[in-house]
């Protein structure tokens, strides 16, 4: 992907759901999904931080959730489900629009009192993640209850 960010990249990340899907992030403060067949434009892009963006990662149990962290002492939650692997919701087309929740920030973390160069989700469950940053500090977190209880029923 030729020019993906206005500034240097910092993250990469391959959905692992969806062969031809690359997550990046950069000091443009985006972070931005690309479908590599068509890599002239992103398929999504994010203004995610208010400085660099050093980390972004897809879920790998549900790949509509995505982290990403910066050098604005943020970890960020985010929803991409209209671009993910999970089939749309049954009931989508009958639902009110007004009920209908539109991609975009879930949660925005500030356990951090400096810049987080990292975030990762646990192997072993979906709806834990934990963020490093430049102090050596680590946190743990989870997914709302409310956005976990969205996904699955």
């Amino acid at each position: 992907v030729a020019d993906a960010h206005e500034q240097p990249v910092r993250g990469l990340d391959y959905n692992p759901n969806k062969p031809n899907t690359l997550l990046s992030s950069g000091d443009d403060y985006h972070v931005k999904v690309w479908d590599l067949r068509k890599p002239l434009t992103p398929v999504l892009s994010l203004l995610a931080h208010a400085h660099w963006v050093t980390s972004a990662t897809y879920n790998r149990f549900h790949d509509q959730l995505l982290l990403s962290c910066g050098t604005d002492s943020q970890v960020k939650l985010w929803r991409a489900a209209a671009i993910s692997s999970a089939p749309p919701s049954l009931d989508y087309e009958e639902a009110d629009p007004s009920e209908v929740e539109a991609d975009g920030i879930v949660r925005p973390y500030t356990d951090h009192e400096q810049s987080v160069f990292g975030a990762v989700w646990s192997a072993a469950d979906a709806w834990i993640f934990a963020s490093l940053s430049l102090d050596g500090k680590v946190v743990v977190n989870h997914v709302p209850p409310s956005e976990k209880y969205k996904i699955l029923l």
